[in-house]
């Protein structure tokens, strides 16, 4: 018999070459996952030669703070994020929109660098929202520009559980103020 077959017959060798199972072709990986199915599911992601797990906590502001982050404004910038995000190959684990910030949990892939992430978000997120409300503007101070310069990131370790609480939290205490300005 040649070597790499077995006693029945079927392929048991290299990567790619089909094995006979049953009077059936089957592929090895997805003969060895039905033998050996996968524990739980890993909280790291793969690439061709990478394993990674980058999550990063976003925190970023419209210029002056201006609290305009709400109905329509709030809808098109949580829209561009998630498209965005999707297209850069990252994920939003959560994301919270407030009047007058926003505040995200990001994963993001090593190949790319924060500074392009928060580029192409605030960029294309303004070009949209603009398109969108145009009477934003047309007002003077705005210059054109959405969103202030700069922003808030910190890494995401062990703690991404406390980090997903505090974002919901944030929305939460916002309400919370907003209800207090209103009593008086």
């Amino acid at each position: 018999m040649p070597s790499g077959h077995g006693q029945n017959g079927s392929f048991t060798g290299l990567k790619g070459v089909y094995l006979e199972k049953e009077s059936a072709l089957i592929c090895p990986q997805v003969f060895f996952r039905t033998l050996f199915p996968q524990r739980k599911e890993s909280r790291f992601k793969r690439m061709s030669r990478t394993i990674w797990h980058c999550e990063y906590h976003i925190v970023w502001a419209p210029k002056y703070r201006f609290r305009v982050l709400q109905g329509k404004v709030k809808e098109e910038v949580e829209l561009s994020i998630r498209e965005q995000s999707r297209q850069l190959g990252c994920e939003v684990v959560e994301l919270n929109v407030q009047v007058d910030h926003v505040h995200a949990l990001v994963q993001i892939p090593p190949k790319l660098s924060i500074s392009e992430y928060m580029g192409r978000v605030k960029g294309k997120g303004a070009l949209r929202v603009f398109s969108v409300c145009r009477e934003l503007r047309r007002k003077p101070y705005w210059g054109n520009h959405l969103w202030a310069k700069g922003y808030c990131v910190d890494t995401v370790g062990l703690d991404a559980e406390m980090i997903r609480k505090y974002v919901k939290w944030q929305e939460k205490q916002e309400k919370k103020q907003e209800e207090f300005r209103f009593s008086k």
